[in-house]
């Protein structure tokens, strides 16, 4: 059978077997999908932004025109011995698995296929047709354990040259697992908040997980999601007024951000609707707050997502130069999210 069982799957990418020219990479965790997906490409030796080396398509597209997939695989390069064939948010489409069953049967001499799925069932569809062929490689990729959420920690502090107190590695794994996209979203976020130290201590980890007494921003931010400027201007300068940072609004907008952006990526990836991946979240939303999420499901696509936490990295950043201009900086990028959002709602 040619797939890897979870924890098999880093070493097997760190030597790639060269024999296997089709990847599928699949499971709930959208984010180590897409980080292990990415490692992969980097490993095929190919200039990733070279568009006649590395072809990117959607499933969506893939299944709307039947034979795309074998067609491009068939193709000849012309400017490279080999080019990447890169599929992203794959789920059950019939067109896909029936072209990736012709490239088992038929292997494409000059095409290196990877695919980028949901969380596919055993023994049905795509998941199958890799599976079983020799040519192939199936690998899962689940939420992370707390050996492997130490290891992305570690990652991100190397990087920025920081280090991190035992207290404050504690409460922060706490807060992380569920995706792998969003938990190095979080950990970047508190290397920035923490930038110019060299150590995180855990004051730094509760005050950008939000670990602290009072939530008086929350009206804010479920404003903000809503589209409803002036109850969010309204809520974020009572906020502030009580001497509560603004930094915590904007901690909190990324948080729920990211959540959104996470479940949005499985929506367009299993073709499900907004209702029934909030009711699957894990964590779960809070009940009284499920028609809000979903309704901001619905209303924001993943590339106006991408803008808005790029606008508050932007703003958390810029805070952490001004500390005066803080509560300005703050409201002024809070509000540019708002605005989309109420302008999303009326399309």
């Amino acid at each position: 059978m040619a797939q890897k069982k979870g924890y098999e799957v880093d070493s097997w990418l760190a030597r790639p077997d060269p024999r296997i020219s089709i990847v599928l990479l699949y499971g709930p965790d959208r984010g180590l999908v897409a980080e292990r997906a990415k490692a992969f490409a980097g490993k095929t030796g190919l200039p990733l932004d070279d568009p006649f080396s590395v072809v990117r398509l959607d499933g969506s597209e893939v299944d709307r025109d039947e034979g795309r997939l074998l067609d491009e695989a068939r193709t000849v390069p012309m400017f490279s011995d080999r080019r990447l064939l890169w599929v992203r948010n794959a789920s059950g489409q019939k067109a896909l698995a029936d072209d990736v069953k012709a490239l088992t049967a038929e292997p494409a001499r000059d095409a290196i296929i990877l695919i980028e799925a949901g969380d596919l069932k055993k023994g049905v569809g795509l998941r199958a047709i890799v599976e079983a062929a020799d040519i192939a490689m199936a690998l899962p990729c689940y939420a992370d354990e707390a050996r492997d959420i130490d290891t992305v920690i570690d990652d991100e502090l190397c990087k920025a040259g920081m280090s991190m107190t035992l207290e404050a590695r504690q409460a922060l794994r706490r807060n992380l697992g569920g995706d792998r996209l969003a938990s190095r979203g979080e950990i970047e976020k508190l290397v920035l908040y923490a930038h110019g130290r060299s150590e995180i201590g855990l004051d730094d980890v509760k005050v950008t997980s939000g670990d602290v007494s009072g939530l008086s921003f929350d009206d804010a931010v479920d404003a903000l999601l809503e589209g409803k400027v002036g109850d969010f201007d309204i809520a974020f300068t009572r906020h502030c007024q009580s001497g509560g940072q603004a930094f915590l609004v904007l901690s909190s907008a990324m948080r729920q951000l990211q959540a959104i952006q996470a479940m949005r990526g499985l929506m367009e990836a299993g073709g499900r609707n907004a209702a029934s991946v909030v009711a699957a979240a894990r964590p779960p939303v809070f009940f009284a707050r499920r028609k809000l999420v979903e309704k901001a499901l619905e209303r924001w696509s993943s590339e106006a997502l991408g803008r808005a936490l790029t606008r508050l990295q932007t703003a958390v950043l810029q805070t952490r130069r001004r500390p005066d201009l803080a509560v300005a900086l703050a409201r002024q990028a809070l509000l540019g999210i708002a605005v989309e959002s109420a302008r999303l709602a009326q399309r």
